[in-house]
């Protein structure tokens, strides 16, 4: 069995006074009531999203420059600050403790540091929506790898974080590196900066990285439930392992689009 870490274990980790003034246990009451919102902002991004397009159908696509660049600025700088601030906690526990708590302990959820951020995730799963916005008003066209990830992680974080499951750590902080190097990478594109190609393959390949340790995570927490030490749901890991395997297969064949199969056409012409 492992022990559950107290704040003892983490008293020399610095907080700022927000993070330590922040009700987790409100936040996760509050959620455990209204998680289910998430399905009503689920429809409604669909049904803007779709009826968007059509609207935008006969008119001309707008530029919509400095708000894009502003947009995914910030973002950028809420996923670099996030990914710093639980990357900080997750290698203290790492270091410490191990690997396995690393995944099967709850105290990310409730943690000096971390307990704001995990809050802070899963509230920016539905503002992040509006990415499609862009999409849909500059008449670009729209992925299913888009909306279908977007609606999925908001379901899915909303989902968790009411009950604390295991591996949410690993979860959250993954995916704000991601979305650090990933929202960088737009608000340079927005700017107008010239990127290089090997930094967009970077990033999608971090994106297939992060779906196969989600894969592994899930598993792990799946066979340590078993022994008592992770606390979560067969559900709630069914729907994980679904989720992340969907995501590494269309992840894997929008590479395998956009870079190899380029490549490969380019060096026949």
């Amino acid at each position: 069995m492992l022990k559950i870490l107290n704040d003892s274990d983490l008293h020399h980790l610095s907080e700022y006074s927000f993070e330590r003034r922040f009700d987790e246990r409100g936040a996760i009451e509050w959620m455990q009531e209204n998680w289910w919102h998430s399905f009503v902002f689920s429809v409604l991004y669909a049904a803007l999203v779709f009826g968007g397009q059509h609207y935008m159908k006969a008119r001309p696509k707008l530029d919509l420059r400095l708000p894009l660049v502003i947009w995914s600025l910030s973002l950028a700088l809420f996923s670099i600050i996030g990914a710093v601030r639980t990357g900080s906690y997750m290698l203290h526990i790492l270091s410490s403790s191990g690997f396995r708590r690393s995944i099967c302990d709850q105290s990310f959820y409730n943690g000096p540091v971390s307990k704001f951020w995990a809050y802070a995730f899963v509230l920016s799963k539905a503002p992040e929506l509006g990415d499609t916005a862009f999409v849909v008003l500059r008449k670009q066209k729209l992925l299913f790898l888009h909306w279908y990830h977007h609606i999925t992680v908001l379901l899915y974080s909303w989902y968790s974080y009411k009950d604390m499951v295991a591996g949410g750590g690993w979860f959250m902080t993954m995916n704000y590196t991601v979305h650090a190097l990933m929202y960088s990478y737009y608000a340079a594109r927005a700017a107008g900066l010239r990127v290089p190609r090997p930094f967009a393959v970077v990033i999608t390949s971090a994106q297939i990285a992060q779906m196969v340790m989600g894969v592994t995570v899930s598993s792990l927490v799946y066979r340590w439930m078993q022994q008592g030490d992770c606390p979560s749901r067969v559900d709630n890991i069914t729907w994980a392992t679904l989720m992340y395997l969907s995501y590494l297969l269309l992840f894997s064949n929008f590479f395998y689009q956009s870079y190899l199969r380029q490549n490969s056409k380019a060096k026949t012409q």
